[in-house]
Formats: C-alpha cells, sequence, structure tokens
C-alpha cells in the first residue's frame, strides 16, 4: 500500500470526474461483482463453511498493484487501473467488513473468535488507507526520491506478498491439503468467472480494450495481502482461499496480459483511429 502510494497524486483521485463511466464500472464489478461471484464459486463447489468465508473475503479485496503492473505490461489503461486500484483500496474499508459479515450469517461459520465489523473495519483501515496515505505524503514532499525509489519498492512489496502467501501455505498446509480440489476449483473459477465477466460487461458499454483490460486485471488480481492479514486476526483456515488463489492469479492474469498485447497495441495505433 506504501509502494501504490508512492505512485499516486491527487490527479488519480480526479481521474473520477474525468473520466466516470470506466471508473464507476470497474468499481462496480470489483465491489459488488466480484464478492457476488465469490458468494457462487462457493456454493458450486460446496466448500467447507470457513474456507467459503475466506473465499468471500478475498472477492471483496481491493485490487493489488500487481494488477496495474500487468496492465502496462498489457497496454492497457494503466491510469484507470491505478486509480480503481486507490479507491478500491480505500472502499474496502466498508465493503470487506460488510461481505466479511454476510458470508458468515450466510454459511453459518462457527468461528473461533466472532469479529466485530468496526474492528474490522479499523483494521483495514490501518492496512490500507493509513499506508497509502503515508505513501503519497511521501511523494509530495520527496516528490524525486519518491519516483526512483518506486520500482524497488515494487520489487519488495512482491517479495512481501511471496512470504506471505508461503508462510499462510505453510501454516494451513493441512486445511489446503484436504480441500485442495475444492479450494482450486472454487478460486480458479471465481478468478476466470470476475476476469471475462469484468471485460465483457466494459466492451458492452462501449469502453475500449485498454480500458475493459484494467478492469479486467483489477477483478482478476486481488490485494491477497489484505484478505490475509484481516483473516489472521480472526481464523487463519479463513487466509487459506486467498493465499490458493494468490498462487496462480498472476498465471492467469499474465496470460491474459500476453494475449491483448497486440490487440490494445492496434487499439493505439492511428490507423485503428482513421
Amino acid at each position: 500500500m506504501v509502494t501504490l502510494g508512492l505512485a499516486l497524486t491527487p490527479a488519480d483521485f480526479k481521474r473520477v470526474f474525468k473520466y466516470p463511466k470506466g471508473v464507476a464500472i470497474g468499481l462496480v464489478n470489483l465491489l459488488l461483482v466480484s464478492p457476488l461471484l465469490a458468494f457462487g464459486a462457493a456454493e458450486l463447489f460446496g466448500l467447507e463453511a470457513a474456507l467459503a468465508v475466506g473465499l468471500v473475503l478475498l472477492g471483496a479485496s481491493p485490487g493489488g498493484t500487481s494488477a496495474n503492473l500487468l496492465t502496462h505490461a498489457a497496454r492497457g489503461d494503466t491510469a484507470l487501473s491505478v486509480t480503481m486500484t486507490a479507491i478500491s483500496s480505500i472502499c474496502a474499508v466498508v465493503t470487506v467488513p460488510l461481505f466479511l459479515g454476510l458470508a458468515i450469517d450466510y454459511f453459518g461459520a462457527d468461528l473461533p473468535n466472532d469479529p466485530e465489523i468496526v474492528g474490522i473495519a479499523a483494521k483495514v483501515f490501518l492496512i490500507t488507507v493509513v499506508p497509502l496515505a503515508a505513501g503519497m505524503a511521501f511523494r509530495r514532499l520527496w516528490t524525486a526520491r519518491a519516483v526512483a525509489i518506486e520500482p524497488r519498492a515494487k520489487i519488495v512489496a512482491l517479495a512481501i506478498l511471496v512470504i506471505v502467501i508461503a508462510a499462510t501455505v505453510g501454516t494451513e498446509s493441512e486445511a489446503i491439503t484436504d480441500h485442495f480440489g475444492e479450494l482450486v476449483g472454487a478460486a480458479l473459477a471465481l478468478n476466470l468467472a470476475a476476469m471475462t465477466i469484468s471485460f465483457n460487461v466494459a466492451r458492452l458499454a462501449r469502453l475500449d480494450r485498454p480500458q475493459a483490460t484494467a478492469i479486467a486485471m483489477e477483478l482478476g488480481v486481488h490485494n491477497g495481502t489484505v484478505a490475509i492479514a484481516v483473516a489472521a486476526g480472526i481464523a487463519t483456515v479463513l487466509a487459506s482461499p486467498a493465499a490458493v488463489y494468490s498462487m496462480f492469479m498472476f498465471v492467469t492474469a499474465g496470460l491474459f496480459a500476453r494475449l491483448m498485447y497486440k490487440r490494445n497495441a492496434a487499439d493505439a495505433s492511428p490507423a485503428a483511429h482513421m
């Protein structure tokens, strides 16, 4: 989140008013469609209650900064991607505890710690908005330094994500092993459905391919560390779906980036607009 803040300026938030259609469609997909698809995937694959709640928690998590990198690699609308990541990270203070509470009630999960919505909201605020604001403040005070260290900060952030995923898999290896088939199936179904639906909704709304690419990437590459951090404070088993999802989301998103690279390049060429 600090890394994301290093890349942000107030102009990224003003883009909501400059390009309201793209931002609105992207955020509706990310903040509403994705959690609902997670409910559906959990039901379809018959996940145990705690794992089902964990999948919804992952589906409700904001887009990750890696989505911005992959959008750039696919020649998508990187500015739109950054804006959606920033705004969804702030909205997560409301959406994550909301869908977490709904999932616990719906699936009837018996958890060792009964989470309080206010407490979850405060935790999400501390792990999203606070570091995001810190990164933006650093960029404002020391712009040149922020621009210089941002590429290295992204590498560090990715390394931390890998460590968090590995630690979670190690901690919950029994739960993941016992339910590996269902978890992989549900996570993969959520990933592919979210990317496919969001891309096609964007195209039906007459957004161009680069914008649709950015939206699909946001739906495919979630901030798994947010889901894992929230889950760890309730019951570590809730983190299992996020860990499994994060193990392959870069593969599917990477393949999608490769597929869209030439198509988006064609859209951006002068000949495409003649």
